[in-house]
């Protein structure tokens, strides 16, 4: 016996599992179904969801497809970003920062359209699950959620198949059959899990890559770029200024054409499981290490190393879900007060897979030429003063080793 709804607001896709969400809704609980489509950059024709929404029932002012790739970037990429947040020390978090935009997307157009529910279609073994909804819940803590993968008996993508061919529903040709993976993409990156990589000893094949080239068959001369930035965020490519959705597209071009953000990890679910995945992030490996080579210079040393302190702590909050808490919050406060200085350029390198930061200049630097000097420093730092620093703090392990001697 299910509830009775009359409205949900569905993240929709347009392919196989969210078509067959969409009927599945209308059949199961008779309502009137809203679809949402966010372009997050992922590089796909997206005007088919909108006819395979309107053949499937759906009224043309019930289907939206949003253009969300400036805020993307402006509002969720870079902020996390600035923390220069890294999961488990390697994975720059491209599914799980997609997540709460889309998820508070789905919330406002509940309310336009007065939805007393909405939808996902993620699975319920992972991570997705999780931070749909807890990001719904946060904006909206009244709303009715449904997630089909955890109450129908469609188990496997053959039992899906055969539903949807049951219903009329179009199965592109690449989805008849066992997928050799599954993939999720946006602007800042493509993820790939499942069937061929779950092994986690056999290499990747090559045919699952698909937005850098192989590293050996990256150009074999270098090349050489300059990221501006300004309070902690980047502002111009090469001396050319850029929104932030035109610069991560940007330099996703440079990492793709010089293979550049390829990732293989073994990483700890938020629901428990290890899982392996691939991960292709070639604009946003190239953002991470120049926005740490301007930090190199204009960050106090004690801001900085507090920051890296916190770092894992905001890394995992953003990959469990939690960016609409408020300890993410708390952390996102520190993290921009800290960038306030955090202006400059960078100047980078970039050749078969590798990134190398090789200069930084900035009207806000730390750096003093004069102090660090093997020259003469003309007074700039005594020397002398080094040895009471020494002895200050070599006190206690004196103390400690004349007492266990």
């Amino acid at each position: 016996m299910t509830d009775k709804i009359n409205r949900v607001v569905l993240a929709y896709s347009g392919g196989l599992d969210t078509s067959v969400i969409l009927k599945w809704l209308q059949q199961t609980y008779q309502c009137e179904v809203v679809t949402f489509t966010a372009d997050l950059g992922q590089g796909e024709e997206l005007e088919p969801a909108r006819r395979k929404a309107q053949q499937a029932g759906v009224k043309p002012e019930h289907i939206f497809i949003d253009d969300l790739r400036e805020e993307f970037v402006k509002d969720y990429v870079f902020p996390m970003m600035r923390a220069n947040a890294l999961y488990e020390g390697l994975y720059l978090l491209g599914t799980s920062i997609a997540r709460p935009l889309i998820a508070k997307r789905q919330i406002e157009i509940a309310r336009m359209v007065g939805a007393d529910a909405v939808s996902h279609g993620a699975t319920g073994k992972g991570n997705d699950q999780v931070r749909f909804e807890l990001g719904y819940y946060a904006l909206a803590p009244d709303i009715k959620v449904i997630a089909p993968w955890r109450e129908w008996d469609l188990t496997s993508r053959t039992r899906l198949i055969e539903w949807a061919e049951q219903h009329q529903i179009e199965i592109p040709h690449n989805k008849r059959g066992e997928a050799p993976f599954s993939t999720d993409a946006n602007m800042l990156h493509t993820s790939s899990e499942g069937l061929v990589l779950e092994n986690p000893w056999d290499e990747v094949p090559d045919y699952v890559y698909s937005r850098t080239v192989s590293p050996e068959d990256a150009p074999d001369q270098p090349e050489t770029i300059t990221i501006d930035f300004e309070r902690g965020d980047g502002v111009a490519l090469n001396g050319v200024g850029m929104s932030p959705a035109s610069l991560l597209e940007a330099l996703n071009e440079l990492g793709r054409k010089h293979g550049i953000g390829r990732l293989d990890l073994v990483e700890n679910r938020f629901v428990g499981m290890k899982s392996r995945g691939m991960y292709e992030t070639p604009g946003g490996t190239i953002y991470h290490l120049a926005h740490r080579g301007i930090e190199q210079i204009t960050l106090d040393r004690g801001a900085a190393h507090l920051k890296d302190e916190l770092m894992p702590r905001y890394a995992e909050l953003l990959y469990n879900g939690f960016w609409f808490s408020p300890e993410r919050e708390m952390l996102q406060a520190a993290i921009d007060h800290s960038q306030a200085k955090v202006e400059g350029t960078v100047r980078l390198k970039l050749y078969k897979g590798s990134v190398n930061v090789t200069g930084r200049k900035s009207p806000q630097s730390l750096y003093s030429e004069k102090v660090v000097t093997f020259e003469d420093d003309q007074g700039a730092y005594d020397q002398r003063d080094a040895a009471g620093f020494i002895k200050l703090n070599a006190l206690r392990l004196r103390l400690l080793g004349r007492r266990d001697r």
